[in-house]
């Protein structure tokens, strides 16, 4: 007889954020229900917040999050759309070392179906900084359900094959913010 167990997979430690002008914390079906996939797979949900569509407050928050040895995942939810205030991927996308086009490809890809040709005003997108990697979805539950569903969730999996981003994330520097520090206080010592 033979087994039929799963491979073991290796949680990563993941951010979540919701960028909205007008959800607060009870409205946030998009963040409660990206959580609860998070956690059910395995993962630990170690940063959740909500900002206003704010350039300048998303960036900052991105840029730390980046910066921070423990996180391998970053999900932002909202904000990729094409109203006056839609500014994820302005905030986001300068923060990046490269990008994942195969992310908004696939996004739109699965979209089509539920929303046809809508899906061209999806601004969807994905990247790498500093072995961190980004993953920008739709605020709808319903695009975040397409997205982790049909992407995210094989591909933030340790055991999923051919390929994953989950062994490259976590070859994360272990201490790059402390060394950056070290690095400051030696300067302004001399």
């Amino acid at each position: 007889m033979t087994s039929t167990t799963q491979p073991e997979t290796t949680p990563l430690n993941i951010a979540l954020l919701t960028v909205s002008d007008s959800r607060g914390e009870a409205e946030d079906s998009s963040g409660h229900y990206l959580q609860e996939q998070i956690l059910a797979a395995g993962h630990r949900l170690i940063a959740r917040r909500i900002l206003p569509d704010d350039v300048y407050l998303v960036r900052a928050l991105i840029s730390d999050w980046i910066a921070a040895p423990d996180i391998h995942a970053i999900i932002i939810t909202g904000g990729t759309g094409f109203h006056e205030r839609d500014s994820t991927p302005e905030a986001v996308t300068p923060l990046l070392d490269k990008t994942i086009d195969g992310f908004g490809e696939e996004f739109r890809r699965l979209s089509q179906s539920d929303i046809g040709s809508s899906t061209i005003q999806s601004r969807a997108f994905g990247g790498l900084a500093n072995h961190t990697v980004i993953f920008c979805l739709p605020g709808s539950t319903g695009a975040c359900q397409t997205g982790w569903e049909g992407i995210l969730r094989e591909q933030l999996t340790s055991s999923h094959k051919p390929c994953n981003f989950s062994g490259l994330v976590r070859r994360k520097p272990e201490r790059p913010v402390h060394r950056l520090n070290q690095t400051i206080g030696k300067v302004a010592e001399r």
